[in-house]
């Protein structure tokens, strides 16, 4: 029940006749096994490369961040701390925008997202964190890349990693599903 079809627009306001829609994911176990698939993505990409921190952009890269972090550590032996913003920024309890480990100059963050369409959130999400420290880019992960065309010829997933000079790639892609 994740990928539906239908008649639906994206965040970006591109017209789709499918969406994968990660939120439907609503179980433990379910959100156990995508964490896996998503650390075993990186570790098959990324081997050893040094990562400090997983992001997980508000809203559904919330709970991907998280179970990749799990997984990661379970599976991998590698206890990577994990982040997320919120929609608008608090102004009681520990306030800011940021949520769980507060990124620090020098870090290596690796993006955990749903999918790219356009590069719309990654365009949104970069910001926050450049604001937040001096970061560096260690790359972005989602679980389908929906081989959708950027803004020129490339894929969105490509031309956002060229943007942001960071690697991108996903768990599947469209031909693949």
């Amino acid at each position: 029940g994740v990928l539906t079809f239908g008649d639906f627009t994206t965040k970006s306001g591109r017209k789709t006749p499918y969406f994968v829609n990660t939120g439907l994911y609503r179980t433990g176990a379910q959100a156990a096994r995508l964490g896996r698939f998503y650390a075993d993505a990186i570790q098959a990409r990324m081997g050893e490369d040094h990562i400090d921190l997983l992001f997980g952009p508000a809203y559904k890269g919330i709970p991907l961040a998280i179970s990749t972090a799990i997984a990661m550590a379970d599976q991998h032996g590698r206890d990577l701390a994990y982040c997320f913003d919120r929609k608008e920024a608090k102004d009681h309890g520990e306030g800011g925008v940021l949520v769980g480990h507060a990124p620090r100059d020098g870090e290596r963050v690796l993006i955990v997202e749903d999918v790219t369409t356009a590069g719309t959130s990654i365009r949104e999400t970069v910001p926050k964190l450049r604001a937040a420290a001096d970061i560096s880019l260690a790359g972005l992960v989602v679980s389908v890349d929906r081989q959708e065309r950027g803004r020129g010829t490339r894929s969105a997933l490509e031309e956002v990693g060229e943007e942001f000079d960071m690697p991108t790639f996903a768990i599947v892609n469209l031909d693949e599903i």
